[in-house]
């Protein structure tokens, strides 16, 4: 379990991001998390994934707060592939970071064996995307949290990323919170949604 303990934050002394938030996520549950832009998404999901260290509060997963000397069991994956990979690497490299891949991994994942020995910029931000997200499903990840993760793709890359991503964590009953702006997405992939105005509510 995923659980989010009076965890605040902010950027300057003066002005909180969000303060005091509790939040639970289940193995296996689809969460969505619903605000508008600027809203403090965002950082509240890289507070989560070990990326921003919240002022106040712990973030703990099945009891145990990370440690961040191995692989960080909460992933995420943004709406900028191009900013999350190194432009001076092969593909193949990038996928190296998380481990080895099987001809059945990247079939999983609709990466084409061919790709794995270009470099991002010779990539679509839809193929971009697809090695993100199969970096970032490892075997040592137990969450997922989807920020924003299609919105920068057209509709047929996005139908199928998020098949892909619903079967992945379906198969592995990964914990998922999807952070969107988009109320019908959450709407029909979703187990549960909250709030981010709720959620920040004392």
């Amino acid at each position: 379990m995923l659980e989010i303990n009076n965890i605040s934050f902010r950027y300057s002394p003066d002005r909180w991001i969000f303060d005091q938030i509790n939040f639970v996520l289940k193995p296996g549950e689809i969460v969505g998390l619903y605000g508008k832009s600027g809203a403090g998404k965002s950082s509240f999901a890289k507070v989560i994934a070990g990326y921003l260290k919240p002022n106040k509060g712990t973030v703990l997963v099945n009891g145990l707060a990370y440690n961040h000397k191995g692989r960080n069991p909460v992933q995420i994956i943004g709406q900028h592939p191009e900013k999350a990979i190194n432009p001076r690497w092969r593909m193949k490299q990038v996928l190296a970071e998380s481990g080895s891949f099987s001809d059945t991994d990247l079939k999983t994942f609709g990466i084409s064996k061919d790709l794995l020995q270009r470099y991002p910029s010779q990539l679509s931000g839809g193929e971009l995307q697809r090695f993100c997200l199969a970096r970032t499903i490892a075997p040592e990840t137990k969450y997922l949290i989807a920020d924003e993760m299609t919105t920068m793709l057209d509709t047929i890359n996005q139908a199928q990323i998020w098949q892909t991503v619903l079967q992945v964590v379906k198969e592995r009953q990964l914990g998922m919170l999807v952070v969107s702006h988009e109320l019908p997405l959450l709407n029909r992939i979703c187990d549960r949604i909250i709030s981010f105005e709720e959620l920040t509510k004392k």
